[in-house]
Parts: structure tokens; C-alpha cells; sequence
């Protein structure tokens, strides 16, 4: 097990340091998820702080959503980041798939991400 969450980290980090080459100080789009819930928020590197963050943990979605951990629920928190980055001024982001791989939930939530406006 520790071998496989070495190898996570080490996808993780080549991932972060490719896209920090070509970020140009856009702001991340990172995404997180688990075997229950997934999240994602929008970060500005440059000063270290989250301007925007989505999960299927918030009160308003638990009732709404049979599970936070399939496709549906991706669509749902991409949406939904998509609309709040919009409206905190945020159109320009780069996509941090985290080491996963981009199929099923997250893909999900980044084409959600990208109907709802975001740029990436």
C-alpha cells in the first residue's frame, strides 16, 4: 500500500511541476477525491491562498446528491466551482489533476468546469 501511495505522489508532483512551467500566474484548478466525496478548489500559487473551493461535503449538496463519489456528483461540484470562480473574477485557470488519471469523475468535473465558463 505505501508503495502505491508513493507512486501517487510522485505522479502528483510531476504533474504540479510541469504545469508550473507553463502556468504564466494563472490560478490552479485542483482536484481531490476519495472513495466517498471529491473536491476541488482554485488556488492562487503566487500568494498561497484557495480563492474558490467546492465539495460534496457542503450541507446544501448532501441532500441533493445519492453519493459523492460518482460522475453525477463530479458534474454537480465542477458546475458549481465553475459559476463561484466566475463570479469571484477568476475566467483563467490551469487544470491540476492531482496524479489521477483524466477519466471518469474527474474529467467529469472538468468538462463541468468548462461549460460553466472557465477557461483551461
Amino acid at each position: 500500500m505505501a508503495n502505491a501511495r508513493q507512486a501517487l505522489e510522485r505522479r502528483k508532483a510531476r504533474v504540479r511541476r510541469q504545469l508550473r512551467s507553463v502556468a504564466n500566474g494563472r490560478p490552479r484548478l485542483s482536484v481531490f477525491r476519495s472513495s466517498k466525496h471529491i473536491y476541488a478548489q482554485v488556488i492562487d500559487d503566487a500568494n498561497g491562498n484557495t480563492l474558490v473551493s467546492a465539495s460534496t461535503l457542503e450541507k446544501d449538496l448532501r441532500g441533493s446528491l445519492k453519493t459523492g463519489a460518482d460522475i453525477e456528483a463530479a458534474k454537480v461540484i465542477g458546475k458549481l466551482l465553475g459559476e463561484r470562480a466566475i463570479a469571484k473574477g477568476v475566467k483563467d485557470v490551469f487544470f491540476d489533476r492531482g496524479g489521477y488519471i483524466f477519466h471518469g469523475r474527474v474529467k467529469a468535473l472538468a468538462d463541468a468546469a468548462r461549460e460553466s465558463g472557465l477557461n483551461f
